[in-house]
Order: C-alpha cells, then sequence, then structure tokens
C-alpha cells in the first residue's frame, strides 16, 4: 500500500509539474502575443523642437521605469500618456508635439521592458508601472494633481481604465481600445474559447463602471486591429457623463492624422471644460 501510495503520490506531483509547466508555457506565448518592445529610441521630444525632461522612477516592486516630461508653459493640465502595446516613446514623439502645440504638459512613459525601462512586460506589470507613473506626476511640485488627465491608446486604453478605477481621475481620453483581450482573441478565432483560454486579460468591461471620471473616447471606423464595435461596446459600459467620437475613415494608427484639427480640438476643449 505504500508503495502504490507513493506511485499515486509521484504521478499527481508530475501531473502537478506538466500542467504548470503547460500553463507556464502558454502565458509566455500569450506575452509574446501580446507585447512587442524595442528598446532604441528613434526620437526625442528636442528632435521636434520640444523641452524636455528625462524622468526616471520605481513601482513598487521596485522596477526602475524611464519616460519623459514634456512642459508647456501655461498650461495648467498635465496628460498621462499610456501608449499601445508595440514600439517604445520614440515612436510617440510627433503624437505628443500635437498634443504640446494645443497647449498641453505631456508625461509619457516606457512600460516595463520597453525602451530604457527595466523588467519584462506582463499585465499586472503594466497596472505597476501606471500606478507608478500617476505617482511620480502627483508627487512633483510642479503639478496639480487635481489637473491630471489619463490618456490612453489602444492596449494602454485598457492600462488607463484600470488605472483610472484607482486613482482620482477627472478625465479620461480612450483611443482605439477594447473591451477585454478576450474578446480581442475571440473575434480573430471566434471558433475556440478564448475566454476561458485567456490569462492576460486587460478587462476593461469589467472595470469600466469603477470609474469616476469624465469620459471622452475615440475610435477609427476603419480600425483594422481593434474592431470598432468593441470600441463602441466599452463605451455603452462606461458610466455617465460621456461621450464617443468616431474618425470616418480611420485605422488603427492613424486616428490623430485622420482627425486632424477636429481631432486635437475636440481633446483640449474636454480638457479646457470645467468639471
Amino acid at each position: 500500500m505504500r508503495r502504490i501510495g507513493y506511485l499515486v503520490a509521484g504521478v499527481l506531483l508530475c501531473a502537478a509539474i506538466y500542467t504548470w509547466g503547460i500553463r507556464g508555457m502558454w502565458s509566455t506565448l500569450q506575452r509574446k502575443m501580446i507585447f512587442f518592445p524595442t528598446s532604441t529610441l528613434a526620437y526625442n521630444p528636442a528632435d521636434l523642437g520640444m523641452p524636455y525632461e528625462d524622468v526616471h522612477f520605481r513601482t513598487t516592486d521596485d522596477v526602475a521605469l524611464h519616460g519623459w516630461m514634456v512642459p508647456r508653459l501655461g498650461s495648467d493640465v498635465t496628460l498621462l500618456f499610456l501608449h499601445g502595446n508595440a514600439g517604445n516613446i520614440g515612436d510617440r514623439v510627433e503624437n505628443v508635439r500635437r498634443l504640446h502645440e494645443i497647449g498641453l504638459s505631456v508625461f509619457i512613459f516606457d512600460y516595463r521592458g520597453y525602451g530604457l525601462s527595466e523588467g519584462s512586460p506582463s499585465e499586472q506589470g503594466l497596472y505597476e508601472d501606471a500606478q507608478a507613473a500617476y505617482a511620480h506626476l502627483s508627487s512633483r511640485h510642479d503639478i496639480d494633481p487635481e489637473r491630471i488627465a489619463i490618456f490612453g491608446r489602444s492596449l494602454g486604453g485598457a492600462v488607463a481604465v484600470d488605472l483610472a478605477s484607482r486613482v482620482p481621475c477627472r478625465k479620461l481620453i480612450l483611443e482605439s481600445t477594447f473591451t477585454s483581450a478576450a474578446d480581442m482573441a475571440g473575434s480573430m478565432l471566434p471558433f475556440l474559447p478564448m475566454k476561458r483560454l485567456i490569462t492576460e486579460r486587460f478587462d476593461s468591461a469589467d472595470k469600466i463602471d469603477k470609474i469616476s471620471a469624465t469620459l471622452l473616447q475615440f475610435h477609427g471606423t476603419r480600425d483594422e486591429i481593434v474592431p470598432y464595435r468593441l470600441g463602441q461596446a466599452l463605451h455603452e459600459l462606461a458610466p455617465d457623463p460621456k461621450e464617443f467620437v468616431p474618425i470616418p475613415g480611420a485605422t488603427h494608427n492613424d486616428t490623430y492624422f485622420v482627425g486632424g484639427r477636429t481631432y486635437f480640438e475636440k481633446i483640449r476643449s474636454f480638457l479646457a471644460e470645467n468639471e
């Protein structure tokens, strides 16, 4: 009996190791399919004529992150910019320049594993990174914590929803984002039970009713990566006050080009509105 007991225990242990091994490999594979970081910064704000400060800060789990503070003289609003899943902050300099031109100070940083930031990206890691960025901004003597607005594009929209559900935030801007990673995967692989398979969930649909911010949301009508209907579905779940702005003809990565002056004026007026 004792030998049988040892055999059963051994089988169960092997099964557990195998199961956790498969889960570990699946989790790693998901991350490779979600996150596409690069380390070389192709541009910085000075290349486009903007003053900026290199900022280094740490997360609560002790990961060193890097970002840029791009101040705008006379601005009383600071936009915390949460970028998408590919590249790094160097790829967003033109976008930052256009936001700077409409009178905004912008703080943009790289998640762990992106650009000059340490570590490797994961869902929980990105949430930790956004929290640390917000904490850094809130602690600065040159920034009014009550005038920090959060802006999230694509995957950064899911990070923005999570952050806005946990910190004081009066204004939230989302762009080209989705309800959940499972819904995204399901739109591409409708024949698989993605809600059970996905572990990097980025479940904005489950969190957006917890935000207290006024919401402005953009989505390109021809978005080839994040289906337009997922942006609409997320907006429907959000509490009032809120506004959804379609950008006719825009795809996933050209919203601010196609939207042009109207797009940026919408952002400027939204952030200038009294609470």
